[in-house]
């Protein structure tokens, strides 16, 4: 397993430190038959991608039994590595790109990730209610809070009110809390990890009313 990884989370199962080394052969083998990361970021798997993601996990610790909408998965991320992270809870990952929901599939497969379902089509199709709904750079938080705004359960079951919880550039982060005040809230990532990668990066919450 990556180095980076144990060294922000240094308390992971046997289980869960293999299924992270298993990632990193598993998305050198599907990217070159199926791009779904740039050939200059496979090189930085762990930090850019994997480690990127589990940025969330320093913000909230999923309650067993909690169910995560992730859209625009993409590769599978954020959706993946947290998979791996919380077991005990139950990922839909979905994208409009079949040809990512088949690399998704197989790395989920791969790394013998059982809490993972795969969903080619889109977020506004699905019936099923969620608790979170997670993204990374899809489009703008105020569309994207409109797609997925009908899709909360009611009921809480984490110390977070269930919402959005989005990964993004700080660059516009100011805006977008004039835009939906107190609901609105900023977890700049240097706050967690030490690269520099992260200086410009963002978690950002958004509580959403079931």
């Amino acid at each position: 397993m990556n180095d980076l990884i144990s060294k922000y989370f240094p308390h992971l199962s046997p289980l869960q430190r293999q299924q992270f080394a298993a990632l990193g052969p598993l998305y050198v083998e599907w990217n070159e038959k199926i791009n779904v990361i740039s050939r200059k970021d496979i090189e930085n798997l762990y930090e850019r991608h994997i480690l990127h993601s589990l940025a969330i996990a320093k913000v909230i610790n999923f309650t067993p039994g909690t169910q995560i909408l992730d859209v625009g998965t993409g590769g599978g991320f954020p959706g993946i590595p947290l998979a791996i992270m919380f077991p005990e809870t139950e990922f839909i990952l979905i994208d409009s790109v079949g040809k990512k929901i088949k690399v998704v599939q197989a790395v989920a497969e791969g790394a013998g990730i059982k809490n993972v379902k795969a969903i080619n089509g889109r977020a506004e199709d699905l019936k099923q209610k969620f608790d979170f709904v997670t993204g990374r750079a899809v489009t703008d938080l105020i569309q994207f809070s409109a797609w997925v705004r009908h899709k909360m359960k009611k009921h809480q079951l984490n110390g977070l009110p269930n919402g959005i919880i989005y990964l993004k550039g700080l660059e516009h982060t100011i805006e977008e809390a004039k835009h939906f005040g107190a609901a609105y809230q900023v977890f700049p990532i240097k706050d967690f990890f030490e690269e520099e990668y992260f200086e410009t990066k963002a978690v950002v919450y958004l509580e959403l009313a079931g």
